[in-house]
């Protein structure tokens, strides 16, 4: 059962509790289905103690300039329009914008990102990140399922898979406003794992997170109760076609979603919703300005999503593909979001989540240091920036380098098998033992690869 099948299956499940189809013949069942059910999702012992119990990953589509951002590369302004043997007639293009060092850590930020900059001692910044190859679709894919060239479960499943969920009213693994491109549902899919693992999308890229809506989530004919007698005639027949067939995790994914389509109907909308937050907090994640809103909300959301107990969370904020107008849209994209995501790291300090929640921020590549048009940077998969906050990572520190002008990773270099190697290894997984039996060989997230990036281990 692919991604789209899946969702379907969860679709159908609401849009058949909500009209209410089929209960007078069922109404007069027990409750027996229903108490006797062991939810797969249910949490699960990692390999070790853990330092991180969730993880939100802020993914900017695109690729950020890191040279602009988070890399400082003084040679870089002093070789300002020199040209590059290897690049042909492309010129060295020094960074617009002023870094200054922050916290006690002096930690080299942008001025793009102020109010992030604050918080520069709780960033661990992986400066030696690299890619495979500098295409956005390849790389995209790469980047959330660690392979461009077949289809696998992304980090988010694996994730879910190893651990389970803390919420059983909730999705275990959820993604706001994903792109619909560059990969599609295959970002977020759970390709052979068990579709029970599937990601679950809210709204899309570029919607605002305000108008995004989960259909059928109400049911004005039936009570819950009664609804709860529907579903348990039903489940009990998907349970009696599933005792003929032991290993078909298809069916397995079916009763899950029915049986989480249920759950959401109460729960969901009261995490979708803003109702109970603070006008101090909405205004601090930039809720309400027209520049900060969208990103701000799904900043905001994933923070109440991960405090119910949701396992991996993804926001995305797009497009950060500057091949011109460099000065402008970079720019824009930072201010939008600077201060979500530092009140997203406030936020989550001040409910002493932070400590073990992990929070990743970074795109598919990087920007080129050298130019091909007067304000623009290329595509550079070479290397390129993340960064990391709470969860078990070392605050304030460095991890990595790029050479001089910043064109590619050449100490500490990590590639995405190393990223989703350390971000499973601080949430308590070996990444060589997390594997899952599929066409008669053992699969795992990091494939042949992976390395756990130790050095930045608090």
């Amino acid at each position: 059962m692919n991604i789209e099948e899946m969702n379907f299956s969860r679709r159908h499940a609401l849009q058949a509790m909500s009209t209410g189809f089929g209960y007078l013949a069922f109404s007069g069942l027990s409750t027996m289905a229903a108490q006797s059910y062991r939810n797969p999702l249910g949490p699960k012992s990692p390999h070790f103690a853990p330092r991180a119990k969730r993880v939100i990953f802020a993914c900017m589509r695109g690729g950020p300039s890191h040279v602009d951002t988070f890399d400082y590369k003084p040679a870089l302004a002093k070789d300002d329009g020199k040209k590059l043997k290897e690049f042909g007639s492309r010129k060295l293009l020094q960074s617009p914008w002023k870094f200054n060092k922050h916290g006690q850590s002096g930690l080299e930020i942008s001025e793009l990102y102020p109010r992030l900059a604050k918080h520069a001692d709780k960033l661990c910044v992986l400066n030696g990140m690299y890619a495979d190859i500098p295409n956005h679709p390849q790389c995209f894919v790469q980047l959330h399922t660690g392979s461009f060239q077949f289809v696998r479960p992304s980090l988010g499943s694996w994730a879910l898979y190893g651990l389970g969920t803390e919420n059983q009213n909730l999705p275990g693994f959820v993604t706001i406003n994903p792109p619909s491109r560059v990969g599609g549902a295959q970002n977020y899919g759970n390709a052979f794992l068990p579709a029970i693992y599937q990601g679950s999308r809210i709204g899309s890229l570029g919607q605002s997170l305000k108008d995004a809506k989960i259909e059928n989530l109400g049911n004005k004919r039936l009570s819950e109760m009664e609804q709860r007698k529907q579903l348990d005639f039903i489940q009990s027949m998907n349970r009696d076609f599933k005792s003929g067939d032991q290993h078909d995790s298809q069916i397995d994914g079916v009763i899950e979603s029915y049986e989480l389509a249920f759950r959401m109907q109460s729960a969901l909308p009261e995490v979708m919703g803003l109702k109970g937050e603070k006008q101090s907090t909405l205004e601090s994640y930039g809720v309400g300005n027209t520049k900060t809103d969208s990103f701000g909300r799904q900043c905001l959301m994933a923070r109440r999503l991960v405090e119910k107990g949701v396992r991996f969370v993804e926001i995305t904020h797009s497009s950060w593909d500057q091949h011109g107008s460099l000065k402008k849209k970079l720019g824009d994209n930072c201010m939008a979001t600077d201060r979500p995501l530092a009140a997203l790291l406030a936020d989550l300090e001040q409910r002493n989540l932070l400590e073990d929640t992990l929070v990743v921020w970074g795109g598919e590549f990087g920007r080129t240091p050298h130019i091909k048009k007067a304000d623009g940077r290329d595509h550079n998969s070479t290397g390129f920036t993340f960064w990391m906050a709470g969860g078990g990572v070392k605050g304030g520190m460095r991890h990595g380098a790029t050479d001089e002008h910043g064109i590619k990773a050449v100490e500490d270099r990590m590639h995405f098998h190393d990223l989703h190697a350390t971000i499973l290894h601080l949430l308590g997984l070996d990444h060589e033992k997390l594997t899952y039996t599929y066409a008669g060989r053992e699969f795992r997230l990091t494939d042949v690869h992976g390395k756990v990036a130790k050095k930045i281990l608090a």
